[in-house]
C-alpha cells in the first residue's frame, strides 16, 4: 500500500477537471511526495496514465474498488 503526502477527492467530477485538479495538487508538492487522486470517471485511468507521463511524475500504482479509482503519483 502507497502512503500519500497528500489527498484530493476528485469524484463526480468529468475529464478535464480530474486532470486539472492533479496538475494543481502536485505543483504544490515537493520531488518525492506521493500524491492520492480519488475519481470516478472511467477515462481519468487513461489520462492520468497520458498525464504522468507527459510530466515525467510516476504513476506508482492504480487501484478501483468499488467504482472508485485511487491513483498515486510520484513528483519527480
Amino acid at each position: 500500500m502507497v502512503t500519500a503526502d497528500k489527498t484530493i477527492d476528485c469524484t463526480g467530477l468529468n475529464c478535464p477537471l480530474p486532470v486539472l485538479k492533479t496538475k494543481k495538487a502536485m505543483d504544490e508538492l515537493t520531488p518525492g511526495q506521493t500524491l492520492e487522486m480519488l475519481s470516478t470517471d472511467p477515462g481519468s485511468k487513461n489520462d492520468i496514465t497520458a498525464w504522468a507521463k507527459r510530466t515525467g511524475n510516476e504513476l506508482v500504482e492504480t487501484v478501483e474498488d468499488s467504482g472508485v479509482f485511487k491513483f498515486y503519483l510520484k513528483k519527480s
